[in-house]
């Protein structure tokens, strides 16, 4: 959960990049698309339940982005949501992808991710971010964040915090993926 400070630092900084932050739901919506960074992890070691993927190769679909790391509470108590979001959207075009970039040293370790991932029950891709390249890319700060791509590959929004289905950051999160899977694919 993010403290007072944390959440009146980020509303700080969030101007500066060209977002616009909602406190009482944690989401930031940019105020003009910027491009999603390529994935910065291009080897077969660095993926799990994938092999590595291309961002240029899913345009077309919406891409939901899960910025995580596995000892994180606030990150595993919202894969439920998660999970529901991505069984109920995929047919309409959402490819979810794990960003799981490490907060502690033994998070680097693969096996111990891939532990976790069969856990937890995560069928989607996951890139290891050990270095925080990707988490840098993006300009990210916080564990767990949700990015929203849209099919011309795109981020237009962006949600910070633990996520539980029926509250008001997950129903926010879930009207732009609404929307974004509503909007035409490019070239039609």
């Amino acid at each position: 959960m993010l403290r007072t400070a944390a959440i009146a630092l980020l509303v700080g900084g969030a101007f500066a990049f060209g977002y616009r932050y909602v406190v009482a739901t944690g989401v930031e919506e940019l105020e003009a698309p910027r491009p999603a960074p390529a994935f910065t992890h291009r080897d077969a070691s660095e993926w799990i339940n994938s092999p590595p993927l291309d961002l240029r190769a899913l345009r077309g679909r919406v891409v939901l982005l899960d910025v995580w790391t596995f000892d994180c509470w606030n990150c595993y108590r919202s894969i439920p949501w998660l999970k529901g979001v991505e069984s109920r959207y995929a047919s309409r075009g959402l490819q979810v992808i794990g960003v799981h970039s490490p907060e502690f040293d033994h998070e680097r370790d693969r096996s111990a991710v891939e532990g976790k991932v069969k856990e937890f029950g995560i069928g989607h891709p996951v890139m290891l971010d050990n270095d925080f390249s990707y988490w840098d890319a993006l300009n990210n700060r916080f564990w767990p964040a949700y990015y929203l791509i849209d099919r011309r590959g795109d981020i237009r929004a962006y949600y910070v915090g633990e996520t539980h289905a029926g509250q008001a950051r997950a129903r926010a999160l879930e009207a732009k993926l609404e929307e974004l899977l509503g909007e035409p694919a490019p070239g039609r």
